[in-house]
């Protein structure tokens, strides 16, 4: 089965204005998208983000929940928070994930998958299509999810793969899902 995992960028993303903006760590994305990582079989949840306090604090609640008294009340969400990995950078987590090829930058060695709540940066993959190519490709990868309001467009056009936007079957006018929420309904639709 191909290698798996996610990454859960706070920067480069972009505000309400299309600027480019640092995002604060939320502990529920935390939870909730360990969560969903473990149950789909994620290796790894890379939380990605430049500020060393942010890190730190993403840190905490990750040994609060696997060696802290969290995780002694509640054992599920120690298995769960065990994927999660605390990074500087996206490149960090492509250094993590890649295995590495002499010569090579470690970006090359996976195949990056980018998640949108538009398709306005290029062509996109339908779900379907995507499946098929999980068991095509003896690369790893990345599924890289945007806080704020989406990731920076220098990732959305460094991607292999921009899955389709998740929509409801009727259009209600609104596409605004937390970020948890879209990665449980992507792992479910590529995973499931």
């Amino acid at each position: 089965m191909t290698r798996i995992a996610l990454a859960l960028v706070h920067y480069p993303v972009l505000d309400r204005a299309g600027e480019r903006v640092t995002t604060a760590i939320t502990n529920l994305d935390l939870h909730d998208m360990a969560r969903s990582a473990r149950t789909y079989g994620a290796e790894r949840l890379f939380v990605v983000h430049p500020v060393e306090a942010q890190r730190a604090l993403a840190t905490r609640i990750r040994e609060h929940w696997i060696e802290g008294s969290g995780g002694r009340r509640i054992p599920d969400r120690a298995v769960a928070l065990e994927v999660l990995q605390v990074v500087p950078t996206l490149e960090d987590a492509y250094q993590a994930l890649a295995t590495p090829t002499e010569g090579q930058p470690a970006r090359r060695g996976i195949e990056l998958w980018t998640t949108a709540a538009s398709s306005r940066f290029g062509d996109v993959t339908s779900m379907a299509t995507a499946r098929a190519r999980i068991e095509q490709t003896d690369r790893p990868i990345l599924i890289v999810f945007g806080t704020g309001w989406g990731l920076a467009p220098e990732i959305l056009s460094d991607a292999d793969v921009r899955l389709e936007p998740i929509r409801a079957r009727a259009d209600t006018g609104f596409n605004h899902l937390s970020v948890r929420a879209a990665c449980a309904i992507t792992l479910d639709r590529l995973l499931g």
